[in-house]
């Protein structure tokens, strides 16, 4: 099996872009730079088709290397044949390269082993011929010291069978296959524990049944976590009956004392070695699926979160609301740089209001403070209320801004060595502030499992996890792109070609020799070579440089053709830049060759028309009702507005205001089926809901979508 032909048969993909991407990802290239800079190479594939690519690639790169070892260990214990060897190298999946190895691997100390010893092997194959006449007399030729009687003979001779009947792959297929398609997982409480208050969120799975090829990923998922907690027991069950019927037709061929001692060995096999490791493979299988399934939600919860609505280059007071430890406010310049700190107390127990008002009042008009950053934790709406009182002379906007992983930052290494000299309160406030103004440039400095995008993000696989979520931060990264001069170190480790170390180099040099003044200027970073710089400039942008050009997603290899353009129509570049009508002149096709096609001329054109513009749109202030304070409050039937705070396969998760986020179910979000909770809202989108079910005991609210 060759590479090409896998990924051929995994993506339906073309063989051109496969060959020319494999080409481009063996040469170190990235996604963002492949589906950006290299279009014609790949025929226009985008980074969700490379992305497949590279998955299936090391898919694929992983059971070759798995073949390699195991065809080494087959031939070191002399057994290796030329049947064997070709269906090692035709197996396409690693679940069947496994049960080909299996009756080949080194095994601890079994019951069929013991019986080999004891030299019951030959018995045990007189039974599978199924042609003996007088069992016991040939079975009492067996006996020993160690094996006393007829009935131990044939007791380990059974054992032998079971396990060559385990290792059968055509059963093993047969029985996995029954399991997935059939099979029912189950759960029941654990009695001592049923009381306990963390029990109750589980309380749906004290006694559950369902199909295992059914179930949803998230309920999966959930069932779990409650048996790791000990609250639950989780079983697979299955009609083993029909298994063993199934069995026993495919092995009996007559019937007479041998096949009654193969039936007892089929079902101890059934019993002690096929369904406990199959139900637990299947289970695993279930896993990874759920796990895949989590990870996409919270994939595409990231990326929503990271896109999200920049406030831009604004003067910022940024407020970390508390009662006790009072609200911690900082002022932050355009940059994001703090300028100012102190702590107000105008809630319980102090009630401090007036003065607190008279402060963020004042500290609004020194600073020149154009937008107000509220975190939405604890003391969010009270804060809220009071800033929305004050009379400020110019116009100053509000926002409620998202805390989640503001402590996870401010207690870093990162926030350490940008803010040595203050403590977590501030740096937390300041990373509220800073998120306001451009969420990107500020999530990326803390891990996305802590900005909280989805749920179980404890449970599924980790490594799969950082891997996916990695991924979404370089594509969103590099998406909108990087100011080179003003990017913090974790930013800019994000951009293709880049990494922590070149990273750590562009912010030493700038700090050194001052801000960038070209994009060829890049080059003198040190370790930042060819391969680094191709992969990086068309991602990092450099306002007000002499080249226009250095501001856009043009890459520097198209710089020239830019000029060429700009000399055949008797115009100098920056007459391009932002120039419709100029560029509606030009005639594309003319500029097509061997290795740049329409898809990069296009792309071109759209930067020359609006060079380095950000893709993400621009924040809006939004007010909850301002009625609603507890979930007390809330009646059947209200109409209230609220934002989108987090998105599963089952629905969305929208905060109305209050500490409890309240559930719109799929089944709510539309009067048609919904395939993709995130085809209908977005993460952070303003909504208006209705509240359909309120449980104040659980502290569950149900909502529905209001059109």
């Amino acid at each position: 099996m060759q590479l090409l032909s896998y990924l051929q048969k995994q993506t339906q993909l073309s063989e051109k872009s496969l060959k020319n991407t494999i080409l481009l990802l063996n040469e170190d290239a990235t996604i963002p730079f492949i589906s950006r800079y290299r279009k014609e190479m790949t025929d226009n594939l985008d980074e969700v088709q490379i992305g497949e690519i590279v998955k299936f690639k090391e898919i694929y790169e992983a059971l070759e290397k798995r073949k390699k070892t195991i065809l080494k260990a087959l031939e070191d214990q002399n057994v290796l044949t030329i049947e064997l060897t070709q269906k090692v190298n035709s197996s396409r999946h690693l679940t069947s390269l496994e049960d080909l190895y299996l009756p080949f691997k080194k095994k601890r100390k079994t019951k069929a082993e013991t019986a080999r010893l004891q030299g019951l092997e030959p018995l045990a194959k007189m039974i599978m011929s199924q042609r003996v006449n007088n069992l016991e007399v040939t079975a009492s030729k067996y006996t020993s010291n160690e094996v006393e009687t007829i009935e131990d003979a044939l007791e380990g001779a059974r054992f032998i069978i079971a396990e060559w009947i385990n290792e059968r792959k055509d059963i093993r297929d047969n029985i996995r296959h029954q399991i997935q398609r059939f099979s029912i997982i189950l759960s029941k409480a654990i009695k001592v524990k049923i009381d306990i208050e963390k029990a109750q969120k589980f309380k749906d799975y004290f006694d559950w049944s369902e199909s295992l090829s059914r179930i949803p990923s998230h309920r999966l998922l959930a069932i779990l976590r409650a048996e790791s907690e000990g609250f639950i027991r989780v079983k697979i069950e299955i009609d083993k009956e029909r298994i063993l019927q199934k069995m026993e037709n495919r092995i009996i061929r007559s019937q007479n004392e041998c096949s009654d001692q193969i039936k007892l060995a089929i079902q101890d096999a059934y019993k002690r070695l096929l369904f406990p490791s199959l139900s637990n493979e299947a289970l695993s299988v279930a896993k990874e699926k759920a796990d895949d399934a989590a990870i996409s939600v919270f994939a595409k919860n990231l990326k929503q979160l990271l896109l999200g609505a920049p406030l831009g280059e604004k003067r910022v007071l940024a407020i970390d609301p508390g009662f006790k430890s009072g609200c911690k406010v900082v002022c932050l310049s355009k940059q994001g740089d703090l300028l100012h700190n102190e702590t107000i107390f105008p809630h319980p127990p102090q009630n401090q209001k007036i003065e607190a008002i008279k402060k963020i009042s004042s500290l609004t008009d020194a600073y020149k403070i154009e937008a107000i950053a509220i975190g939405n934790g604890t003391a969010s709406r009270e804060t809220e209320q009071i800033v929305k009182k004050i009379q400020f002379k110019n116009e100053v906007e509000i926002f409620v801004v998202s805390e989640a992983g503001a402590s996870i930052y401010s207690a870093s290494k990162i926030a350490r060595d940008e803010f040595p000299n203050y403590d977590v309160t501030v740096r937390g406030s300041v990373s509220i502030g800073r998120r306001l103004a451009d969420p990107l440039a500020e999530l990326v400095k803390i891990d996305a499992k802590s900005i909280g995008v989805g749920q179980y993000q404890h449970d599924v696989d980790q490594s799969k996890l950082k891997k996916s979520l990695d991924a979404v931060v370089v594509s969103c990264v590099n998406t909108v792109g990087v100011n080179i001069n003003t990017a913090s170190e974790s930013l800019l480790s994000y951009v293709s070609g880049i990494g922590p170390k070149i990273a750590e180099n562009i912010v030493n040099y700038r700090n050194k020799n001052g801000s960038f003044t070209s994009r060829t200027a890049i080059k003198k970073v040190p370790r930042l070579g060819g391969k680094a710089f191709e992969q990086a400039a068309g991602f990092l942008r450099i306002k007000n440089a002499k080249n226009p050009l250095d501001n856009s997603g043009v890459h520097p290899e198209s710089y020239a053709l830019v000029d060429k353009m700009a000399k055949d129509n008797k115009k100098k570049v920056a007459d391009f830049i932002g120039n419709k009508e100029v560029l509606q002149q030009i005639n594309l096709k003319k500029y097509i060759s061997e290795t740049v096609g329409l898809p990069t001329l296009e792309d071109i054109f759209k930067e020359l028309e609006k060079p380095g513009v950000d893709p993400r749109a621009k924040a809006k202030a939004f007010s909850f009702d301002q009625n609603i304070k507890t979930i007390s409050d809330l009646r059947t039937g209200q109409l209230l507005p609220g934002i989108v705070n987090n998105i599963t396969n089952f629905g969305c998760f929208v905060n109305i205001g209050i500490k409890e986020s309240g559930l719109i179910h799929v089944s709510n979000l539309s009067d048609t089926f919904v395939k993709d909770v995130n085809a209908i809202v977005a993460l952070n989108q303003q909504i208006s809901i209705k509240v359909l079910e309120v449980d104040v005991d659980r502290k569950r609210i149900q909502l529905a979508l209001v059109k």
